[in-house]
Order: C-alpha cells, then structure tokens, then sequence
C-alpha cells in the first residue's frame, strides 16, 4: 500500500476545506506544495476530483523526482528523513481536509449509518491488529449480528485488491440458496453452516443488504 493510501483510509477528502490550507484548483484538481530540509527538496501534493491523493518529491538543485523515500530498502539516513517530512505534511492535510469514516468502502459506511439508524449501535472495534474489522451487537444483550472486516478478496474468491465484507447469520436454509448467486460466499472467519459474507462493492443495493442484517438481528431478539 502506498504511503498516502495508508495515511489517508478510511477517510474521504471535503473539498470545502482545501482552500482553507492553500490548496489551488488548477482545472479539476487541487495542488499545494511545501519546501523541506532547507529549500532543498518541495512536496507536491495533488487531489483529483474523486478525492484520490497522489505526492511527489522533487528534488529542487535538479528539479527532478526523488524517488528513495519510498523504497522499502532504505532503512535509515536521509531518505528516511524525507520520508518522515513528506508523512507529516500529508497527515497536516488529512487532519484538516478530510472526514473520518469507520471502513474503507462507501458502502460499508452507508450500511455502518443505516445500523445506526434502525438499531442505534455502532461498530465495535475489538481488535488491536485488526482496525477495520468492526462488530456489530445487540445493545440489549451484546450478541453479535454483523461484522464487517476489510480482506484481501483472494480469500474468498478471484482477485487481490482489499475489499470490506459483511458477515450475516442466517437460516441454513436460505444459505444454501444466496451462496448460489454471484456475490455471496461461505462465512470468512465464522461457522460457515449459520453465516454468509457478502462483498461490499456496491454489487447488491443497500436494501437488499439490510433485508438480511434484520433476519441476522432477529437471531439476537428476546435473548438474554
């Protein structure tokens, strides 16, 4: 993952604000930039219109990139110093120009608001080593009916680009019924005879989703 990926997940850029720490819009996208070590080298930072971050360093006595900050192999001396500056300035940015969200996924954060909404609980976040893996529980009894978690998609299928999935309990019945349609895969992580995970990339609407986090809440009603 590249270092603005990670500084920036789980968040979503407010373009209201950007202007606010000099950004500049040039076209559809928004640019600042800051000299570090003395003028020596300047942070290049862009923003497209779908809020994806991409930096640079340019080194200025060549007014060419320079690139060692982001090899793995530099453990130490000044690419690390760069790579420090360029990590801070980037987290100025996110601390001011974005909005926090539980997960990764548009979707898991509209599903994450209509759990809210409906059964007023919030994801728990149980894990230390596991920061984007959120549960779901009944406030009455703290039985788990969700789970949310963010995985690489080769654990369940084709692929290997991060994906967040919901992990519903579900009649046995109709599992082996949804686990027939595209989409719908053995529980990850869970007894895979009562819960199913779903992937959540806009593939099923909302109301579809919550039509089986209600049947997977009713499994925690009236227990005690």
């Amino acid at each position: 993952m590249e270092i603005e990926e990670t500084i920036f997940q789980k968040t979503k850029i407010d373009f209201h604000k950007l202007n606010n720490i000099g950004f500049v819009k040039k076209q559809n996208r928004y640019y600042i930039s800051k000299n570090i070590l003395n003028d020596t080298l300047q942070i290049i930072v862009e923003i497209d219109e779908l809020g994806i971050v991409k930096g640079k360093v340019i080194d200025l006595a060549f007014n060419d990139e320079y690139p060692f900050y982001r090899k793995e192999s530099q453990n130490g001396g000044f690419s690390q110093i760069v790579k420090a500056e360029f990590e801070k300035f980037l987290t100025y940015i996110k601390d001011n120009c974005t909005i926090s969200y539980d997960f990764t996924s548009n979707q898991a954060n509209r599903i994450t608001k209509l759990i809210e909404d409906f059964y007023h609980d919030k994801p728990c976040f149980l894990w230390d080593d596991l920061p984007q893996s959120g549960v779901f529980r009944n406030s009455q009894n703290n039985k788990w009916y969700g789970l949310i978690m963010n995985i690489n998609k080769n654990k369940l299928t084709n692929g290997s680009k991060m994906v967040d999935i919901l992990n519903v309990k579900l009649p046995k019945d109709q599992i082996v019924l949804l686990l027939e349609r595209p989409n719908f895969y053995p529980a990850y992580h869970m007894n895979k005879k009562n819960w199913l995970t779903i992937i959540l990339d806009d593939s099923l609407s909302d109301e579809e989703i919550m039509t089986y986090l209600k049947i997977s809440h009713q499994f925690t009603e009236n227990i005690h």
